[in-house]
């Protein structure tokens, strides 16, 4: 068996991992890196949407030429997806037409993906195929089949999977991303019985997210943040002034917990921007949005624009929810922010960031800049709002004890984020080099 580290190994997102066997190969992830999608963004419009050179030219994609050089491409079984969000299905679009395989998720995952499809004019000649939470999907390979079991776990979007590959060479977990919140606030919690069960049975290696293994302690909640969001909003309340909030669009919990304070304060809401008409729409389509019928969603420049001539005048009867938390080029918040839309805003006015900036050069700079504009119209500003989708360590470590695995690679960061990992693993028992592998991008392991 041979384990390929194709991207997000160096970096936070770009993800893709392939596991090679005798005569088969499976795929997990194809995502993009967002600092190089924001990067480009702020060069050209939008609506000339993205190439697939373009996009490998700005190194925006995981490098899968390699798999040509090694021989590997036309061994694909199939395409795992871990969950919605678009360092981890972003490319899709772009490099599964070299692949003859299926693309599989979860209902919400494949929804997304689907909508990207439509919005961005594009079309894959893979078939899509959906697997319910906690469910399996069998791989057809040349001489054997494989199961892929897609665990549910939770995450900071909803159907997020663990995916369990059973092959004869023993189990492959590929746990990017995760948290262990027994208490989500929408969705299914982490299924730790299929977790134990895998575990006894056997794992070869566990490809691991490890973002946040730096950090110690447990991950909170994310009715932690529901907590926060509520103090935010309620006790703080100004009934004079227009409160506007800002969050991950694929954040289907957050988004509830959004809308039920402002049923509570009595006002209208409204989402703008394309991602959340994206993503909202998606769970829509999967029966996960108990909020459907308590919003009116923008995303056209007229729609936009009467909404917000509307929402001038009904300011204190209304909750806006915009994309722009990291201060987005052509975002909401930041067209909003340079007067590009027909609203402005007050003094006193509320602005809740229900995230946190993802730390990137590119993204402090842009949501740093965003601060400066906002202050200048003497807006009362509410930052970090927000609980991560990460686990921390002491998650990692309960995953690791569950799963018992022989190997551990760690994932889905720059190499200094995942050294932590390293010691975390060392605690446990396992050795640098020999159980648990560092790897970078484009490397190959060998079990």
């Amino acid at each position: 068996m041979e384990i390929f580290s194709v991207g997000g190994f160096n970096e936070v997102g770009k993800n893709m991992t392939v596991v090679n066997l005798k005569d088969d190969a499976i795929l997990f992830d194809a995502g993009f890196f967002m600092p190089a999608i924001v990067s480009l963004q702020e060069e050209e419009s939008q609506e000339k949407g993205y190439s697939e050179k373009r996009l490998r030219g700005i190194g925006a994609m995981p490098d899968d030429l390699i798999l040509d050089k090694l021989g590997i491409r036309n061994k694909v079984r199939a395409m795992l997806l871990g969950h919605a969000h678009l360092d981890h299905i972003g490319a899709i679009p772009y490099i599964s037409y070299r692949y003859n395989a299926p693309v599989v998720g979860t209902p919400f995952t494949m929804s997304v993906l689907k909508k990207i499809l439509e919005d961005e004019k594009l079309s894959i000649p893979n078939p899509l195929r959906t697997v319910n939470p906690n469910s399996t999907f069998i791989i057809k390979g040349k001489n054997h089949s494989y199961k892929a079991e897609f665990i549910n776990i939770t995450h900071s979007t909803i159907q997020t999977s663990m995916i369990a590959l059973h092959t004869p060479e023993g189990i492959i977990v590929y746990a990017n991303d995760f948290k262990m919140d027994n208490t989500p606030i929408l969705g299914l919690p982490p299924n730790y019985d299929a977790l134990r069960r895998i575990g006894k049975q056997g794992v070869k290696a566990l490809i691991v997210d490890s973002l946040y293994s730096g950090a110690d302690g447990k991950t909170p909640t994310e009715k932690v943040a529901r907590g926060l969001l509520e103090e935010v909003l309620l006790t703080t309340h100004n009934e004079k002034a227009a409160v506007f909030v800002t969050t991950f669009s694929s954040h289907i919990a957050r988004l509830k917990s959004i809308v039920d304070f402002a049923k509570k304060l009595d006002r209208k809401v409204y989402f703008l921007g394309r991602s959340l008409k994206r993503y909202v729409s998606a769970a829509i389509d999967v029966n996960m949005c108990p909020f459907k019928n308590d919003i009116q969603i923008g995303t056209y420049k007229k729609q936009v624009a009467s909404y917000l001539r509307r929402i001038s005048k009904e300011r204190t009867k209304s909750l806006v929810v915009v994309t722009g938390h990291q201060g987005e080029p052509g975002s909401m918040l930041d067209r909003l922010s340079r007067g590009k839309l027909p609203f402005e805003f007050h003094e006193n006015d509320n602005i809740v960031f229900a995230s946190k900036t993802i730390p990137t050069p590119v993204n402090l700079e842009n949501r740093e800049q965003l601060g400066k504009r906002l202050k200048r119209t003497k807006v009362r500003i509410f930052d970090n709002v927000h609980v991560s989708g990460h686990g921390s360590r002491e998650d990692i470590k309960d995953l690791i004890t569950l799963l018992n695995p022989e190997n551990i690679i760690p994932s889905h960061g720059s190499t200094e984020q995942l050294k932590p990992m390293i010691e975390i693993a060392r605690e446990i028992g396992y050795r640098t080099g020999k159980e648990c592998h560092l790897m970078n991008d484009g490397q190959k392991l060998k079990l």
